[in-house]
């Protein structure tokens, strides 16, 4: 039994498919099985259930696969604490965003820890769901991901950062352009552009708008929020959208945003697998945007992140 045994299995699981991580990894489907039938000959047991689609683990094959992933997380951890310890000004942090998480969220963050730490590689990737910004912390190839918060997740610690509160966003001529806020009620009858589909703050938004009995009717459907607004501004259509730092509003701008206060904020965050294990570049990044934050939302109550 190998470490890359244990990788290539856990590839396996979390993907149903040998033939989706042989080609992940650049090898053939066969070598890939060899992996899984060395850990099951090793266990005396078999790991996975072949299906018409795939496979799926055992009981004994999640048992392992929840063990590997643990040790093989805690390993990369170890070794890139390692290797922060040898100057203490190096290493690389991996941070997962959404589209428009790093102009809006970290961009004044960005630029101080560029200054302050030179040496280390910043990288910002782009994860299409939680779940896989989880799967990505828990397997150690994320440090930190910046989330819309949820419901806890096992292995996982969400912190809160900051709650935005949420806004109707109409082009300047739309007759509610002129309202000084907006109520739920309101937006009954009202058709909307769509927010990403199957996102934590579209889900987020749906769940808010059904305690006062109101399901919105969709028009457009968009992958981010600032694409939304864009569509706002050019009157393609309306948008409740999150009140996003650094987001102006000129009083002769074609955009307005209405606030719609009954609606419950959007909790957003950090997502680490621990918070007390983050690397000393990871923990610094991660503490400058929370101070970042709390600076734009002390200077603009009404424009919180």
């Amino acid at each position: 039994m190998t470490l890359e045994d244990l990788r290539v299995f856990v590839a396996v699981c979390r993907a149903g498919s040998l033939s989706a991580v042989a080609r992940e990894l650049g090898c053939t489907q066969s070598a890939v099985s060899q992996h899984v039938k060395r850990l099951e000959r090793e266990t005396g047991v078999g790991l996975l259930e072949r299906r018409p689609r795939g496979v799926v683990p055992t009981q004994a094959g999640r048992i392992l696969e929840a063990a590997a992933a643990e040790g093989i997380a805690g390993l990369g951890l170890a070794l890139r604490q390692v290797r922060d310890l040898s100057d203490g000004v190096s290493g690389y942090v991996r941070v997962a965003t959404g589209a428009t998480t790093v102009r809006h969220f970290m961009s004044d963050a960005l630029v101080a820890y560029r200054r302050a730490h030179p040496g280390v590689n910043l990288e910002f990737r782009t994860v299409s769901s939680g779940r896989g910004s989880f799967d990505a912390l828990a397997d150690g190839t994320l440090d930190l991901a910046w989330i819309t918060l949820g419901p806890p997740v096992r292995g996982i610690e969400q912190r809160r950062v900051v709650d935005l509160p949420w806004m109707l966003a109409v082009p300047a001529d739309d007759p509610l352009a002129g309202l000084p806020h907006v109520d739920v009620a309101d937006l009954r009858d009202v058709r909307l552009i769509r927010l990403p589909p199957n996102s934590a703050s579209a889900a987020h938004l749906d769940a808010s708008c059904a305690r006062f009995g109101v399901r919105f009717s969709y028009d457009t459907g968009v992958a981010d929020w600032d694409t939304a607004l864009l569509l706002a501004e050019l009157g393609v259509g309306r948008a409740v959208v999150p009140a996003l730092p650094g987001l102006s509003q000129p009083a002769d701008g074609a955009l307005r945003l209405i606030p719609v206060p009954a609606l419950r904020p959007l909790p957003v965050g950090w997502a680490v697998r621990r918070w007390d294990a983050l690397s000393p570049p990871a923990r610094a990044f991660a503490d400058l945007v929370i101070e970042q934050r709390g600076r734009t939302a002390s200077a603009s109550p009404g424009a919180a992140d």
